[in-house]
């Protein structure tokens, strides 16, 4: 009996070892599906760039398009068929641009794929597959809004970096200010707060966007910019009252390093070395530093001055008359009788006719009598409509609190 009884134990024990630690029982072994394949999304250029061998490179200075694509290993039937291609214009290739030749191995002399980076969001893609083709492609672009607290305490470039904003936004707002806040005289203590959009492609920083609400801060006095575009167009950037920020006149005519002359009735020359007056301001600045117009107007006179070398006078209305002295040169095409517009470039910083160095003499004359530009009052813009006057009020609510709230945030 006893021996019967450990016949069955040897018997069933194996089983139950199997049973309890997985070793032959079926209902635990799982079925041979067929793994499912992983799916790579297609890239927006068309193709896997990690299959293939890339060359990159920059477009060099003189090479024309078909030169650029030959030199790739693009047959040359096969460059002038791009050439032809209305997707891109050749005469927009770029020196300095950079590219991406894709090749089966790195044995191949023909490329099947040629990418031109036209800039941060925009590409185009030769493809020299089954058949030829050309197409842009567009990086996804997404707007982001941000702020930004600038308060000077040595200069806006460098007080703009420490604050965490972008630089650019000095552009913007110069433009935004030219007519109501000199740049070139900012204190210590001045204040500029900025509600703005940002622009990304592909999470990646590509530069500001549109301002949408600026406040300059001097002492007491705050100068906002509300950004309305009234239906007809017109000017989008307003103070509080419906004031335009476009004044008739720009602040300066150009970029100038410093103020090395003022307007003055009893100047020492500084060659000459007798005093006599100098009614205008010196700005120096490099040569060929570009010399805008500050404002609308016609070219009355362009041409050789005497001690002022090459002069430009613009006539901007009735009243006022403006001059550009010691020029190098002229804007291409300028000629006497021409119709400019504030901003336009009319010619080249130097330092013709009497002059120790370069910089440019500028002069306004109001009813014909000389004026110091520094001090001159310009006359502002339209208004805007009253019937906008109750909306402009409401955006720059808006847009205030929208400001304050993003910056207690931060």
């Amino acid at each position: 009996m006893k021996k019967a009884l450990w016949l069955i134990i040897l018997v069933l024990l194996p089983l139950a070892a199997c049973k309890w630690f997985g070793g032959g029982g079926q209902e635990n072994v799982p079925a041979n599906e067929p793994e499912t394949p992983v799916e790579r999304p297609l890239p927006a250029i068309g193709f896997y760039p990690e299959d293939y061998h890339v060359v990159e490179g920059k477009v060099r200075s003189g090479e024309y398009f078909t030169k650029w694509m030959t030199s790739l290993g693009v047959p040359s039937d096969a460059a002038m068929a791009f050439a032809a291609d209305s997707v891109f214009d050749v005469r927009r290739l770029r020196a300095g641009n950079s590219y991406e030749a894709y090749y089966r191995d790195s044995l191949a002399a023909e490329p099947l794929y040629v990418v031109y980076i036209e800039n941060s969001l925009s590409s185009v893609v030769f493809s020299l597959t089954d058949s030829l083709s050309v197409r842009r492609v567009g990086k996804e672009i997404e707007l982001k809004r941000n702020v930004a607290d600038i308060t000077i305490s040595s200069s806006l470039w460098k007080d703009m970096q420490e604050a965490g904003a972008p630089v650019s936004l000095i552009s913007s707002l110069s433009d935004i200010y030219a007519w109501t806040v000199d740049f070139f005289a900012l204190q210590d203590g001045d204040r500029f707060r900025v509600l703005y959009d940002e622009v990304f492609a592909d999470g990646e920083f590509i530069h500001t966007d549109t301002i949408r609400y600026a406040e300059f801060i001097h002492g007491d006095t705050v100068i906002p910019a509300i950004m309305f575009n009234q239906q007809d167009g017109g000017n989008i950037y307003w103070g509080e009252n419906g004031e335009s920020l476009r004044k008739a006149f720009l602040k300066a005519p150009l970029e100038f390093k410093r103020i090395s002359s003022g307007f003055s009735y009893a100047r020492k020359h500084p060659v000459h070395g007798d005093v006599r007056p100098h009614t205008g301001v010196d700005y120096a600045a490099p040569t060929g530093t570009p010399v805008v117009t500050i404002g609308d107007g016609t070219v009355i006179s362009m041409g050789w001055g005497g001690g002022g070398g090459n002069t430009v006078k613009i006539r901007h209305n009735s009243t006022y008359t403006t001059g550009y002295l010691h020029l190098s040169k002229y804007a291409a095409g300028l000629k006497a009788g021409d119709r400019v517009q504030q901003g336009q470039v009319i010619g080249y910083v130097g330092m013709t006719g009497t002059a120790t160095g370069p910089h440019l003499d500028f002069r306004v004359w109001k009813n014909g009598t000389p004026i110091n530009p520094l001090t001159m009052d310009s006359p502002p813009a339209d208004p805007i409509d009253t019937a906008n006057l109750q909306s402009l009020r409401l955006a720059a609510e808006t847009s205030k609190a929208e400001l304050e709230e993003r910056l207690t945030q931060r």
